[in-house]
């Protein structure tokens, strides 16, 4: 099956929950998974040839948690063109927030310019009609798994 990386940018840890529980369907599926929470250069350019799913919550005006702001800033300064790299992305927000899910939205942005694949559409869950995240979640990353090839 796939090699899939997930990496994870949280804040209170609702992402990392959904991470792990991402990690676990992944795993049952048949596919080689690895979690990162501090994500480097190094890890995220090994599985541009393989998958990378980011798992990612918004802090303050649509940023980026501290535990994948480096990441994304790496990548968008130095990888550049990465026609190569299929991803999948969920992005955590809060509606009640102007910037809702813009630290998720920042991130697919910066994939698309790069030339990136996204594998199905972007998973965006509010906090407001959600609290259990991987109640959403889940039957996604189940369905986005199905999508992935060897």
């Amino acid at each position: 099956m796939a090699q899939v990386g997930i990496f994870v940018g949280t804040v209170y840890g609702n992402a990392l929950l959904v991470a792990e529980e991402a990690e676990n369907i992944l795993k049952e599926q048949g596919h080689d998974v690895k979690l990162f929470e501090e994500g480097t250069l190094e890890e995220w350019q090994y599985y541009r040839q393989h998958y990378a799913l980011v798992i990612t919550s918004t802090t303050g005006q649509g940023n980026l948690p501290d535990s994948i702001a480096p990441l994304y800033e790496v990548i968008r300064d130095t990888v550049g063109y990465q026609p190569e790299l299929r991803y999948g992305l969920i992005a955590l927000g809060d509606s009640s927030y102007d910037n809702f899910c813009g630290a998720g939205r920042s991130f697919d942005a910066l994939l698309q310019e790069q030339g990136a694949i996204r594998i199905g559409e972007m998973l965006e869950i509010d906090a407001i009609e959600q609290p259990e995240a991987e109640v959403v979640s889940s039957p996604w990353v189940e369905h986005w798994g199905t999508l992935l090839k060897s």
